[in-house]
Parts: structure tokens; C-alpha cells; sequence
């Protein structure tokens, strides 16, 4: 079971990016497809402040609602990288 959540809409170059460096890190995590429209976004806005994904949400490390892919994909080499 993981602790990672992350937020996506398929298609997306920055959510692929995330996914990617997570694959390269080995770690599981649950994917929620967000709605195409940035309206219907509801559930993302809550968590991050804002309609944009990807958004990470980890549990473990207290991360509630992280925007920004170049942010994750940083945060996710400093938190899990060095477990490799």
C-alpha cells in the first residue's frame, strides 16, 4: 500500500514526467484522474490551492498537496532518491 497519491489528467507532459521519476525511484503510488475541465477540478483545488496537476499528495512525509512537476520531481529525489 503506498502513501504517495498523485493527481493527474493522462496526455499531460508534466504529470509524465512525474510518473516517470517515480518509476525510476520504484515507488507505488495511486493514481486520481482529475477532469479535463479546470472547472470540475474541485477535489484538486481543495488540496493544492489551485485547478493545475500534477499535484502529489505523501502521507508519510505530511506533503498534503504538492503542485508543480519540477517541484515534485525534486522533492521525490530528495525524499526517496538516496533510498536507492
Amino acid at each position: 500500500m503506498s502513501n504517495l497519491i498523485l493527481y493527474e489528467l493522462e496526455g499531460c507532459p508534466y504529470c509524465a514526467k512525474v510518473k516517470n521519476k517515480l518509476a525510476d525511484l520504484g515507488l507505488e503510488y495511486e493514481s486520481r484522474t482529475v477532469p479535463r475541465s479546470h472547472s470540475e477540478r474541485t477535489e484538486v483545488e481543495e488540496i493544492s490551492g489551485q485547478t493545475g496537476v500534477p499535484v502529489l499528495i505523501d502521507e508519510e512525509h505530511g506533503v498534503e498537496g504538492m503542485p508543480e512537476s519540477d517541484d515534485i520531481v525534486e522533492y521525490l529525489d530528495e525524499t526517496y532518491g538516496s533510498a536507492s
